[in-house]
């Protein structure tokens, strides 16, 4: 496969990141960071006013700017450049998707509708603790009460889920196991006996919270797809927000590298910069290389993803694809955050610096979907099973 951006998504990459350069400067990273909602909403709000980024995958018919995924994957890889604290991860590369996928044109027409119109926020939650981020992981239930439906069950994890405005949930059947019986459901935040609580973690600059569902009652229309068989579906989910999260991953690299080479240029010891050193000179060539095959693994993944939005399921190829990407990019970002903290020295994990904010991004995004052992050992079920 040879990739090369068209004028358009050069032109996309380009303004994504001459905009987050103004508007996600290391101030404004911190100010998001020591609030509990974990995002600026006049910012919020200037990029789904004036940017209307939250609209990119979706078609034009529900209202969207109707791009693909590689125009994405182009913009998550600024906005991790960057460190963008806001709610797109969340809004877009899971609650979106699970709604052009599961969603049917009712749904759809009213929930991506207002999405583009950037009236709430959103998000999905399906872990329910587990250790893996498999369709096994999927621990809340749900039985039918004549035509309703009742949920009961506790998940964590949820990025954005104490200010999302609406909740895609996994629930499974009661007594069912693994992708069978896995159906989805569309909940407002405000749904009685649904409570969200904000859950502090190690990564400050992205928010989770713990969602608990007591005898929730759902009418039909709350339902995605066919109850019971939406395993499948949010497997391809996952793998979508994976390969996503990968590219935010590229994008943090990409930063630490530059702030890495810009520092040690600047550090002077025995009357020289460091970087004149030849194992500093190393250790950068070895972060770029790196870094540079992560970006092409994304792209791959993101051409991949298309194919699968655009023609049907491929659930097979999306797996493959997304437990690559996300197994090389996981191990990279956390390496070359590694390897730029060994080279800023002391000052690095100094809250002066923002390799720290990097750093511990590398390590939360490391495990969010999968980390690399994870995916390599998916890898080979699905050669297995191939």
């Amino acid at each position: 496969m040879e990739f090369a951006f068209t004028q358009e998504q050069e032109m996309i990459r380009d303004t994504a990141a001459a905009f987050l350069a103004e508007v996600s400067s290391s101030e404004a990273i911190r100010r998001a960071m020591a609030t509990e909602q974990g995002y600026e909403p006049e910012l919020w709000n200037r990029i789904c006013g004036e940017m209307y980024w939250q609209a990119i995958t979706i078609p034009e018919a529900y209202g969207g700017m109707g791009l693909g995924y590689v125009e994405l994957v182009a913009m998550m890889e600024q906005m991790g450049r960057y460190l963008l604290c806001s709610p797109f991860f969340s809004t877009v590369c899971l609650a979106s998707n699970a709604l052009l996928l599961a969603g049917d044109e009712q749904q759809k027409t009213h929930w991506l509708g207002k999405l583009c119109e950037g009236d709430l926020t959103a998000t999905l939650a399906f872990n329910g603790g587990h250790s893996g981020w498999s369709t096994d992981a999927v621990t809340a239930t749900w039985h039918k009460d004549g035509d309703n439906y009742v949920l009961n069950g506790d998940y964590r994890y949820v990025i954005d889920g104490h200010t999302s405005s609406l909740l895609v949930v996994a629930a499974r059947e009661e007594g069912s196991t693994g992708e069978e019986g896995i159906s989805l459901f569309l909940l407002p935040a405000d749904t009685a006996g649904l409570s969200c609580q904000w859950l502090p973690t190690m990564d400050q600059a992205r928010k989770q919270a713990t969602v608990q569902l007591c005898a929730v009652t759902l009418a039909g229309e709350a339902l995605m797809g066919e109850a019971g068989a939406c395993g499948p579906t949010l497997a391809r989910i996952l793998d979508l927000a994976a390969i996503a999260l990968a590219a935010e991953q590229v994008g943090g690299s990409q930063k630490l590298l530059d702030m890495t080479v810009e520092y040690t240029s600047e550090r002077v010891q025995f009357n020289r910069t460091i970087a004149s050193f030849q194992a500093v000179k190393h250790k950068a060539a070895d972060m770029m290389l790196k870094t540079e095959v992560a970006r092409s693994a994304i792209y791959y993944a993101a051409c991949v993803a298309q194919e699968v939005l655009e023609e049907g399921p491929m659930a097979a190829e999306l797996a493959e694809a997304a437990s690559v990407v996300k197994s090389y990019t996981s191990d990279t970002y956390f390496s070359v955050a590694g390897d730029s903290m060994q080279l800023f020295g002391g000052v690095g994990f100094t809250w002066e610096y923002d390799v720290h904010l990097y750093f511990k991004r590398a390590k939360s995004s490391e495990h969010l979907l999968g980390n690399g052992a994870a995916h390599r050992e998916r890898l080979a079920a699905l050669l297995l099973d191939n």
